[in-house]
């Protein structure tokens, strides 16, 4: 994200500063500045579209060409050179409504938006699921993400790590919330395809049919473009079917994301390598006009001791989980261990307990709290059964003839060094001992297979032995190739390789229109910005986010059935209704600083908009100290804050959640609206000393000038 301050904010100012200095005194050049000015906010606000770039651009040529003083002439160059050295940003205000910086307050994105790596619109899915629209929410998802589904189930959910209301109890289950719409809006039969754009009559190669390859293939399929997807295996998916087994994913979820994608019309063509089967001159004279590589990461690495080659007993987990899920429940022993802390190491340990394995033992170099699994994945592993032994540093595979007897091991502890944060294991030295087994699964990494990239010579890798790319546009240094997804980044989520398929559908769509590319990463869009879920402040902090059901125990450790059963359907929406809306409320404090420092109440305690400094924070405490004056909502530069007179009450709410509401009162003799007797309360304590009352019913500012009048009228001395 810029550090610098944002060059639309920066406009706004500079030429609200010139336009305010006096310096443009011809009318008709003020006028051009200040049509100007009101097109900016447009766009810092929201509320531009593309016509505004070329009128703004006309208006500061007529400004720096036909300006009546040098002043004049300035403030054109002014607007016309920051228009033309960042075009790119001004664009990107207007197309996705967010600003990468929120210096423009009213473009602010959502922490969880940002987080995201494909940049979903989480604020407004998760209130459309609120409000038992759920079709809708998938139709909002499957702009940035093609499978809703399949990241309900299995996302690693960095969206929760940065939810705002983690900081007053716990995050919103964002994952699971999505996974619910998918399925039900797939259920219903309400689960369908965009519209595709008409035929460009041009065609790209995929190279990969994983997570990152597919969502390439749909964005460019939804764009009008032919699309064959080269997959080396006989199923599509990728890690999806291959590495995350079905009781965390079931196989016909993927099957019916991936259908979506050919009843699109894309092709895919199964039993393929590329390099082996096919290469880049060959799909060229197909016709092929771009190509997209997403050939994942599925080598993995060795563990580099001695007795690791002897044993075809020591197997790699990403070949385990492969063979598994292609049929294969053949035990591969009676007592496993299992070296790794990642999910595929959980995913391996798991898997071998569900073929029948007696036991099953996960050794990790490193502390639990250190592992980088998720935590849900490590507590469902131990409720299943699964030993954990910590740091542990695997020193020879031991066995006799021809078969794994044990695994030796030193104990090591974790020492700091220079220039590193995390800390390091060191082996303990006189600790030896060995873990009895007869199957040791290898998962402590995977690298890119670059075996089949072999024929693109000029193909550039960086050190990590990943494909070297532009991240802006996922660019290679190879005229018409794209890369993305594990290939590029490494081993990483599903949610990453998605994210990165989009932004190459992006590029490569542009490669072939003849447009220039980005310089800059994309940012996230706003797909709308929809009412709020209406809540009282009393629910809102009762609401608590509801715990997983789960399958039976026993039924976990024998069968491969889905774990994670969800949440009911009233759960579900009363979970999306505790989500803060922090794409309205960018927690600037303005509220909290008026109202205690301004109006010398303090009613709001918001603790939670601190986030280096967070404090309890409880929603019900502002009715008992609020006053509805309207102070808070007058100054909330995002209308957050919004205070409305309606049904004979004043309502007070922050982004839908009802902070205080009370029975308005009207004045005795016309019976117009006064407000709240709070309010009015406050008001004659403040002014009681000011001026004397004409008389003790409540009045109106007219019917209290008019009674005044009269009562000094009658007070006065008679002059005749």
């Amino acid at each position: 994200m810029p550090e610098t301050l944002c060059p639309v904010t920066d406009l706004i100012g500079k030429l609200a500063s010139a336009i305010d200095s006096g310096g443009l005194a011809n009318p008709r050049d003020r006028r051009r500045a200040d049509d100007v000015l009101r097109l900016l906010r447009d766009v810092a606000w929201g509320g531009a579209d593309h016509e505004h770039m070329p009128v703004m651009e006309s208006l500061g040529a007529r400004l720096e060409r036909d300006g009546k003083s040098e002043s004049s002439a300035q403030v054109g160059k002014l607007i016309s050179s920051t228009l033309n050295h960042h075009r790119e940003v001004f664009t990107s205000h207007i197309d996705t409504h967010n600003c990468a910086t929120g210096d423009c307050v009213k473009l602010a994105p959502a922490p969880c938006q940002m987080t995201c790596p494909a940049g979903l619109d989480i604020p407004t899915y998760v209130t459309l699921i609120g409000m038992g629209r759920d079709a809708a929410a998938v139709e909002v998802i499957r702009h940035d993400c093609p499978f809703p589904w399949v990241c309900g189930l299995v996302c690693t959910r960095p969206c929760e790590f940065m939810c705002v209301r983690g900081r007053i109890d716990t995050p919103i289950s964002i994952k699971t919330l999505k996974g619910f719409a998918a399925e039900r809006a797939m259920a219903q039969g309400s689960y369908k395809n965009p519209l595709k754009a008409p035929d460009k009559n041009k065609k790209v190669c995929v190279i990969g049919a994983g997570p990152g390859g597919m969502s390439a293939a749909y964005y460019l399929a939804l764009q009008g473009y032919g699309v064959r997807v080269m997959e080396e295996q006989s199923v599509a998916g990728g890690m999806l079917l291959l590495g995350i087994p079905r009781y965390r994913l079931p196989a016909e979820v993927i099957d019916q994301e991936v259908a979506m994608l050919k009843e699109l019309g894309v092709e895919f063509q199964f039993n393929t390598r590329f390099g082996r089967d096919a290469n880049l001159q060959q799909l060229k004279a197909e016709g092929f006009d771009a190509f997209f590589l997403a050939i994942g990461a599925h080598k993995s690495f060795k563990l580099g001791v001695p007795g690791e080659k002897e044993f075809p007993q020591v197997i790699e987990a990403i070949d385990f989980l492969r063979r598994v899920a292609l049929g294969d429940h053949q035990i591969p022993g009676n007592h496993v261990v299992v070296i790794g802390g990642g999910n595929v190491a959980i995913d391996a340990a798991r898997t071998c307990l569900r073929l029948g394995c007696k036991s099953v033992t996960l050794a990790y170099r490193r502390t639990r709290s250190e592992m980088p699994a998720d935590a849900e994945e490590i507590e469902q592993a131990e409720e299943e059964g699964i030993h954990f032994q910590f740091l542990v540093v695997p020193t020879e595979v031991v066995g006799s003839s021809g078969c794994v007897r044990g695994l030796q091991c030193l104990q090591a502890e974790l020492v700091s060094k220079p220039g590193q944060d995390r800390k390091y294991p060191v082996p303990i030295e006189g600790s030896d001992y060995t873990i009895d087994t007869d199957v040791v699964i290898c998962a402590i990494g995977q690298q890119v297979d670059a075996g089949c990239m072999d024929s693109l010579e000029s193909l550039e890798w960086t050190r990590r032995q990943t494909i070297n790319v532009h991240m802006a546009t996922m660019e290679t240094d190879m005229k018409g190739v794209f890369a993305a997804g594990d290939a590029v980044t490494g081993p990483a989520t599903v949610i990453e390789a998605i994210g990165g398929g989009k932004r190459a559908a992006q590029s490569i769509d542009r490669y072939l229109s003849g447009i220039p590319q980005p310089l800059m990463p994309p940012v996230p869009t706003r797909r709308g910005r929809i009412d709020h879920l209406e809540v009282s402040a009393a629910d809102k902090m009762a609401l608590q986010r509801p715990e997983m059901t789960l399958i039976d125990i026993d039924r976990r450790r024998s069968t491969f059935h889905q774990v994670e059963l969800g949440y009911p359907e009233n759960r579900v929406r009363e979970e999306a209704r505790r989500c803060l809306r922090c794409d309205i409320c960018l927690r600037c404090g303005r509220c909290v600083e008026v109202c205690r420092d301004k109006m010398g109440i303090n009613a709001l305690q918001m603790g939670y908009f601190d986030f280096d400094h967070p404090v309890a924070t409880d929603f019900r405490d502002t009715e008992n100290k609020c006053i509805l004056c309207g102070a808070c909502a007058t100054n909330c530069p995002t209308g957050a804050m919004h205070m409305e007179d309606t049904g004979g009450q004043r309502v007070l709410s922050l982004c839908g959640t009802i902070l205080n509401q009370k029975k308005l009162l009207n004045c005795d003799r016309c019976g117009a609206v006064l407000g709240p007797a709070c309010y009015l309360d406050f008001v004659q304590k403040r002014t009681s000393q000011v001026a004397r009352l004409a008389d003790d019913r409540r009045l109106c500012d007219a019917c209290a000038r008019k009674s005044s009048a009269k009562y000094s009228a009658d007070e006065a001395p008679d002059k005749r």
